[in-house]
């Protein structure tokens, strides 16, 4: 196996373990990503639609789609826009704040567990060379 191929791997491993973490507090990825980019915006923990797609890089429809499943679940809420009358934000509700919290302290938890299996040396150096090619891909 490649390079690539082990990155592959690697990626599939990982995400199969943060996955059962956030399913612990019934949230997919998804569901992780917009809850955790939300409480990452700060007080008010509030952004636009438009915000919360360029920090996911996902698509209208699809933002729209996993907006809608976390107002169902009463997670989040669609709030009047105050500085554009037109718009709306989407809010963390009090609800939506507890959880992620949590999810978040049990996504560092595992995400602590998986890297723990190297040395800080290892970490570093692994870091180090996964910053440089990324900064390699993205550039050409």
């Amino acid at each position: 196996m490649g390079t690539i191929g082990r990155i592959k791997l690697l990626h599939q491993l990982l995400m199969r373990a943060m996955e059962k973490s956030w399913s612990a507090y019934g949230l997919n990825a998804a569901g992780f990503d917009v809850l955790a980019t939300l409480r990452r915006s700060g007080s008010p923990y509030a952004l636009s639609p438009g915000d919360l797609m360029a920090s996911t890089l996902v698509t209208s429809g699809t933002m729209t789609h996993r907006i809608d499943q976390l107002v169902k679940a009463g997670l989040v809420e669609r709030v009047r826009n105050a500085e554009d009358g037109r718009g709306f934000l989407i809010s963390l509700t009090p609800q939506g704040r507890e959880l992620i919290d949590e999810a978040v302290s049990a996504h560092v938890e595992t995400q602590e567990t998986l890297a723990g299996v190297l040395t800080d040396e290892q970490r570093a150096q692994l870091d180090s060379l996964l910053k440089q090619f990324l900064h390699e891909l993205e550039s050409s």
